[in-house]
């Protein structure tokens, strides 16, 4: 069509159509100056953070929506930024309802581009399954639940066995690495992360492995053996003597390696029997671990040791912590929910020491997706739809409780900040909330 258009241009109106066409098909972030960027899985550094002050306090289903996009399918996954454009997955063609599990044959992902001034989907690659795959994803996490990742060049998507799909920035497909073939009744979920060159992958539960791909080519760069129970994106933390490593937890251990080699570098033995499917938070050197079912627990590791360094490297411990949304990090202390209780708690990041424990009134009922802090707020939300605003501050302080989907949807994924809008989303839509 756009050929066609220029066709029909006079002479002179030709660089003009050009440049247009040059603007147009830009990578998403030669137009940003990476200040609203949200380009991962809880945004810059993994830490859910933004610098942003114009995030709305309250919301609803009438209230404070920019725009609001039906998506093609469910998914868990969370949204991206870079640029003007949001990147988001979902599922389709098998499994989608209860009511039509449909065909595990038609089974597809898509990788979405939407205008992040308006949610238009911009385009939609769908991606076809490796067969056969999980017959069904316990507790409604689906088949698109790992957030991708992206970059000025590509955008980097994990759907478990059928492997890491990279796309350019129109949605062109570019290459495809497998990591592994196992499957999961909970499904894959692990986030990829960027390091240099190169993509990880938490590929524990296809392979048992961290996998480090050259994210030009998807050729193997190196594979380390993490075991088969861990669940989260990979974060990295530097050591005293500068080394880079890249930590994940699992079942009853928090391990690291070198990020540039894949070799096994330090263990740390957590004492909380279960798997740890929260991400941790790094800053200055210390890495921050939460996790466990029953008993829940948290911790905080000092990097840069060798062997098990459960004696000397783990800076405190506390009974408390929670079994699926990640921590949030500010102004040195740890903020997280309790994902069943209904509770949140403030820790002192230097000492562990409980600063408060507290009951979110009304609650959010159960959470899975991870917080986000701006602006002096932290924001919780809850699988129905409800979303409890309190202050992060070490004084609770509620200051508003929001609901979309009259807390009866699915949401799964945790929130994305971009300039002043908080993007959620939910099995049936994206959500862009702002003040209007």
């Amino acid at each position: 069509m756009f050929i066609r258009f220029i066709r029909g241009l006079p002479p002179g109106s030709l660089a003009v159509a050009c440049l247009v066409l040059h603007l147009l098909t830009q990578p998403a972030q030669s137009q940003s100056d990476g200040r609203n960027d949200w380009p991962q899985f809880r945004g810059p550094g993994a830490l859910g953070r933004s610098n942003t002050k114009g995030l709305p306090l309250t919301w609803s289903d009438e209230k404070n929506i920019a725009w609001k996009t039906v998506l093609p399918g469910p998914g868990a996954s969370s949204p991206i930024v870079l640029g003007q454009r949001v990147f988001i997955t979902c599922f389709t063609g098998f499994a989608t309802s209860s009511r039509e599990p449909g065909d595990m044959t038609n089974l597809k992902r898509h990788l979405l581009c939407l205008n992040l001034a308006d949610g238009r989907i911009i385009w939609d690659t769908p991606v076809p399954a490796d067969m056969p795959e999980q017959d069904r994803i316990r507790e409604n996490h689906g088949y698109a639940s790992s957030t991708p990742v992206a970059d000025a060049e590509r955008i980097y998507a994990f759907f478990g066995k059928s492997g890491v799909f990279t796309f350019d920035p129109t949605g062109k497909h570019l290459w495809r690495a497998k990591v592994g073939d196992k499957l999961n009744g909970w499904g894959s979920a692990a986030s990829p992360v960027l390091y240099k060159d190169w993509l990880i992958v938490n590929a524990s539960i296809e392979s048992d492995s961290l996998v480090a791909l050259d994210k030009k080519t998807g050729q193997e760069v190196w594979r380390a053996n993490v075991g088969n129970e861990s669940w989260h994106a990979p974060v990295f933390v530097t050591a005293p003597d500068g080394t880079v490593e890249v930590v994940a937890a699992k079942n009853g251990r928090v391990v690291a390696f070198n990020a540039e080699t894949g070799a096994a570098l330090w263990n740390v033995k957590t004492g909380i029997p279960w798997y740890m499917c929260p991400t941790p938070v790094v800053q200055d050197g210390i890495v921050y671990v939460i996790g466990g079912r029953s008993p829940n627990g948290a911790l905080a590791i000092r990097a840069g040791g060798r062997g098990d360094v459960t004696d000397s490297h783990v800076v405190w411990k506390l009974n408390k912590g929670s079994n699926v949304p990640s921590p949030i990090l500010h102004d040195g202390h740890l903020y997280f929910a309790h994902e069943n209780l209904g509770l949140v708690y403030c820790v002192n990041a230097k000492t562990g020491e409980l600063v408060y424990e507290e009951r979110l009134d009304p609650s959010p009922g159960q959470i899975y997706a991870s917080p986000v802090v701006a602006n002096g707020k932290v924001y919780f939300t809850g699988r129905g739809g409800r979303t409890v605003v309190i202050a992060a501050r070490p004084k609770f302080e509620k200051l508003a409780d929001n609901t979309l989907e009259s807390n009866r949807g699915v949401f799964n994924s945790s929130p994305a900040a971009s300039g002043n809008r908080l993007l959620l989303r939910s099995h049936r839509a994206l959500y862009a909330l702002g003040e209007n």
